[in-house]
């Protein structure tokens, strides 16, 4: 029991936050100092949080079910405060290779043409090739002198046989899918080994675009003998689908942003860094001498790290932005993904040679693996807070028994020290709500999946994550979204009839009243995510600010691109009002050069929308490795708590109105014969003068008007989501 008034609760409280807020502006988490006192601080109020929930707030053993319950949530609770603990401890160490990697680039530079060679792996499965060709273009334009590119093709696609052909890659194909992805990949090192056999192979996924200085970047880190493989982050060029469903993909950054950019460098200053299946370089000599990536698991990834640390090798992560890809499209494939990961961590921690069971692994790898068991297995404790005031409002039957007062004594300082600390150590990467958001979107996945891995972990069939799909349409997942929308509805018809019906609230009721408006906020946010927006877009746009010139009807308006993507742009020139959709002319992109372009829309600030017609192969091509090989950022990278609250609530309250017709809409991609490359043609800027007085109107054939016309009037009627 607690002995302050609420006078003294509020002092502890705000005092608790005033302390959090001065130490988040006063101190930088690259202090290492900082990173262990603010880290302390926390720590402790958890574990003072924990000594009164075991002591204060559960109920007698011999209560039946509703001890089962509370015991059952007190063990998962316990999981996730330990995950949070041992989180604490991994992040008071951090790496940062990047003067190696400028080191090991100066070396390679020096040596002109004689590098060592590299032999480039693209794994593919079911991907198509409005997919492919931009991670095969993009790895085309590595700027690298000896690498040969090879296409691992696990589906036997003859069309994909003769484009890698006309694109002058390797191809190499088998039999059969066994051991999927690290069968596919023990394939390739077998079929490259018989021919081009580089010491250094390069893996990317299908959806990954290599950027121009990967290898430059990656290979000066094995000068150390013990490094096996270099991993990098993988970064995507467009929003995942909690970002893209709640509205928020300027605003909010990715899930995986935490586990990159955060958790990783920091195992790797533990030796713990583990690979993440591309965009890493890995040794061919080391990757044979533990027989090829193994394929015991779903997650070949993490295996390969773990049996590379057995013989003593170790994995090293390079924070640097160098491939870009794609990020789960929709919410089944988001969801499945996570259940894969899940099982896959478990198969490997149960495998003879796997960490818990091998022999060869020294106690810090062990740990650290456990530790990204707990990450999995506390999974189950957020869908167990949701589902607890249910338990309550119907059957009296609590997670834990607390008043109000006592959770303000030892509970909230706690949660105010926990998110103060995690928005500050991984620099505004964490936000509360859409964090949780994000892990309850898959709870119910990732726990089924730990009662189906615990029964039966393996014979289980890998499931590629689908990329490239049509995502045009809304689409609502309503075994998700039932399940959450019942929740929110039974909670609060529960609490609503005890609110009714009670003569005087104890503290107990009081307590669950307020965890029912907690599960609410959640709950309706979940309902948000559940419902796929549409991405009209197709292709995803990148920032460009670059100068350009649009050349119409024999005048060119100078100007300058602002945003970019496969399929069109977006330009702005002082004129821009007075030049009418439907004209055709041409626009000069920075290292691509003339594009034909037909103006779509005035957007009504100075900008036009510019539709890319009737592009070449070799154009294509070149605009393709312009955009992928040396890509600009197009998604958040750090959280803006005001946008992303303020968008959040418009979402949940009002919805959002569907934007106009996109201007760039991603076309089929077929096989097709692919001409040769055409070489860049040299430009020089024109400054033109424009004459006095008002500008001409220029306008198109009136159809055209009226056919932009209609589009603007169907997309005014737009639905809401």
């Amino acid at each position: 029991m607690h002995a302050l008034d609420s006078l003294q609760l509020w002092q502890l409280n705000l005092g608790t936050l005033a302390m959090v807020v001065l130490f988040a502006c006063l101190t930088h988490r690259d202090q290492w100092g900082a990173r262990a006192v603010f880290g302390i601080m926390t720590g402790l109020l958890l574990i003072n949080y924990v000594v009164w929930r075991v002591g204060e707030t559960l109920p007698d053993i011999h209560s039946g079910f509703a001890a089962l319950w509370s015991y059952t949530f007190l063990f998962f609770e316990m999981l996730a405060i330990t995950y949070t603990l041992v989180s604490i401890v991994v992040m008071l160490v951090r790496s940062d290779h990047s003067q190696t990697a400028d080191a090991g680039e100066e070396r390679l530079r020096a040596a002109g043409p004689h590098v060592p060679a590299v032999d480039v792996f693209i794994c593919t499965y079911n991907e198509g090739l409005d997919v492919l060709e931009k991670t095969i273009i993009a790895a085309k334009a590595m700027d690298y002198p000896n690498f040969n590119v090879w296409v691992l093709d696990d589906t036997r696609r003859d069309w994909l046989r003769d484009y890698c052909a006309q694109m002058g890659v390797y191809y190499a194909r088998r039999p059969d899918n066994s051991h999927a992805k690290a069968g596919n990949l023990n394939n390739g090192l077998r079929q490259s080994e018989a021919s081009t056999n580089a010491p250094y192979i390069l893996v990317l996924d299908a959806d990954f675009a290599p950027q121009q200085p990967i290898l430059m970047r990656t290979l000066g880190l094995f000068e150390d003998p013990k490094v096996a493989l270099v991993q990098t982050p993988q970064f995507y060029y467009n929003p995942d689908p909690i970002q893209h469903n709640l509205g928020s993909s300027t605003c909010w950054v990715d899930e995986q942003r935490v586990f990159f950019d955060v958790f990783q460098p920091a195992k790797d200053g533990w030796d713990a860094a583990f690979c993440v299946g591309t965009s890493f370089v890995v040794r061919r000599d080391r990757i044979n001498e533990i027989g090829g990536f193994p394929t015991g698991s779903v997650c070949e990834d993490i295996y390969t790290t773990y049996r590379l640390l057995q013989r003593g090798y170790v994995t090293r992560w390079l924070n640097e932005r160098l491939s870009i890809g794609l990020s789960a499209e929709g919410l089944t494939e988001y969801i499945n993904q996570r259940g894969r990961w899940c099982l896959g961590t478990i198969q490997v921690a149960l495998l003879p040679d796997g960490p818990l069971r091998g022999r060869g692994y020294t106690l810090n790898d062990r740990l650290h693996y456990i530790h990204g068991m707990l990450h999995w297995f506390s999974k189950p404790f957020i869908l167990m807070m949701l589902i607890s005031p249910l338990l309550y409002w119907y059957f009296g039957i609590a997670g834990f028994y607390a008043k109000p007062m006592d959770f303000l004594a030892f509970g909230m300082p706690a949660l105010i020290a926990f998110w103060g600390y995690g928005t500050w150590v991984t620099d505004r990467r964490t936000l509360p709500i859409f964090t949780e958001v994000t892990q309850i979107v898959a709870s119910l996945a990732v726990t089924a999946t730990i009662i189906s891995a615990l029964i039966r972990p393996f014979g289980r069939p890998f499931k590629v994550t689908a990329k490239g799909l049509d995502r045009s349409k809304a689409m609502v997942h309503w075994k998700l979204f039932g399940f959450f929308f019942f929740l929110t509805l039974f909670a609060q018809v529960g609490a609503f009839t005890a609110i009714a019906t009670a003569d005087t609230f104890d503290g107990n009721v009081q307590f669950n009243l307020c965890w029912t408006v907690v599960a609410l906020i959640y709950n309706v946010a979940t309902l948000v995510a559940c419902v796929d927006r549409p991405r009209l877009h197709g292709e995803e746009r990148f920032p460009f600010l670059k100068p350009a010139g649009l050349h119409l009807t024999g005048r060119m308006f100078a100007g300058r691109l602002t945003d970019i993507s496969l399929t069109g742009a977006s330009f702005a020139c002082q004129h821009a009002e007075l030049i009418k959709p439907g004209l055709r002319g041409e626009v000069w992109v920075n290292k691509v050069g003339r594009v034909p372009v037909e103006v779509k829309r005035q957007t009504g600030d100075g900008r036009l929308g510019l539709q890319f017609i009737d592009m070449d192969d070799a154009l294509r091509q070149r605009l393709i490795g312009r955009l992928f090989s040396d890509a600009n950022t197009n998604v958040a990278g750090k959280a803006m708590p005001g946008i992303a609250f303020s968008s959040l609530l418009r979402r949940s309250l009002i919805g959002e109105k569907r934007p106009p017709q996109p201007l760039h809409t991603r076309a089929a991609r077929h096989p097709r014969a692919v001409r040769g490359r055409r070489p860049l043609p040299r430009f020089k800027t024109v400054n033109l003068r424009l004459p006095e007085g008002p500008m001409p109107r220029l306008s198109a054939p009136r159809t055209d008007v009226v056919a932009w016309l209609f589009m603007q009037i169907r997309a005014w009627f737009g639905m809401r989501l």
